[in-house]
């Protein structure tokens, strides 16, 4: 995936209303399919992940601290994902012994180090394939726009920092679907960073805070890094690693999602070594590196990866979040993961 255009998330101007025209037809469309055709019903019940605009807003580290809060209720959660940027069409559980980011995508990689995770672009065999497995909770990350799979508890996390952006819908704009039709699907929103910056247009919907904490083995205070991140907010993450004491000589940033040439690797090593520099960058940059070959389990090898958790501002939230997915479900009262 590109870099998303700087205009997004800025006042609207001349190529936000330049590609309106095609953004109204973007609209309808997408409206269409939030609300086409029957949606499965699972047997278990189901918490959608999602994000009203394009691009990262901290929706894997949410889903990863709800299956941690299943755990603790001593109920066996399972992650559901297309496994963005993978190569393979086909459906599996991840094999974190045998499968790298061109496999399953690098975010069910960080999820599969959790709990049982099932890659699939049918909904219906994933559930199938994650009942077998005995999971008692599915956690569907960035399924929010499926029109395949309901859910019966929606929590949309917004990054705090960009918001909405400018308010249109892709291409003039981040947002997927126009708000007004995605409101009709959320249960609850989570705002992750500045719990000042809330979304004033947003109305009758429950509301939590979060934010994301660096979890860290070593220490960067003082120390001369190259920082290099292919994720949505890469600016954020060198602000965090600023924030963490370390002095950033050199940084790079790529398309989120993005598979690193072998020679872009090669320079970023040469880099480096050339001016005394450590590397440092993401865990879904890590995830892409690992197991492949080349000089990419090189550059994996010798990389300072900064790992985050999400912590919300009221711990009892999560649990909260869990004990209304399950009685949603016992209650048949279910909305639409779309």
């Amino acid at each position: 995936m590109m870099k998303s255009p700087l205009f997004w998330w800025k006042a609207r101007g001349f190529y936000s209303f330049f590609l309106y025209p095609i953004s109204w037809i973007y609209s309808f469309i997408s409206s269409k399919l939030m609300k086409r055709g029957q949606r499965l019903h699972a047997p278990i019940p189901v918490i959608c992940v999602g994000g009203f605009v394009m691009g990262g807003t901290g929706k894997t580290p949410t889903a990863l601290a709800i299956a941690k809060a299943v755990i603790d209720k001593n109920l066996k959660p399972g992650f559901l994902s297309r496994g963005y940027g993978r190569k393979s069409r086909i459906s599996f559980r991840v094999d974190l012994e045998k499968h790298s980011a061109y496999d399953v995508g690098d975010e069910p990689l960080l999820l599969a180090r959790r709990a049982v995770t099932i890659v699939t672009s049918d909904r219906k065999i994933g559930v199938q394939m994650l009942l077998q497995e005995g999971v008692d909770i599915i956690i569907m990350d960035d399924g929010f726009h499926s029109a395949d799979l309901q859910a019966d508890f929606s929590l949309i996390v917004v990054n705090s920092h960009r918001g909405l952006g400018n308010g249109l819908v892709f291409p003039a704009g981040p947002l997927r679907v126009p708000l007004s039709r995605q409101l009709s699907y959320v249960d609850a929103i989570l705002y992750v960073g500045n719990k000042k910056n809330v979304i004033s247009s947003i109305k009758n919907k429950s509301v939590y805070f979060a934010k994301l904490k660096p979890r860290l083995t070593f220490d960067l205070s003082g120390k001369k890094v190259l920082a290099f991140s292919g994720i949505a907010d890469t600016e954020k993450f060198f602000t965090t690693v600023r924030q963490l004491g370390a002095l950033i000589e050199q940084c790079y940033s790529f398309g989120d999602h993005a598979h690193l040439s072998d020679k872009k690797i090669a320079y970023l090593l040469d880099q480096a070594q050339q001016k005394g520099l450590i590397l440092v960058t993401t865990a879904k940059d890590a995830m892409r590196l690992h197991k492949r070959p080349g000089r990419a389990e090189e550059i994996f090898a010798k990389s300072m990866v900064i790992e985050v958790d999400i912590v919300f501002e009221n711990p009892d939230d999560l649990t909260n979040l869990v004990e209304m997915t399950v009685v949603s479900f016992a209650n048949s009262n279910k909305k639409p993961c779309g």
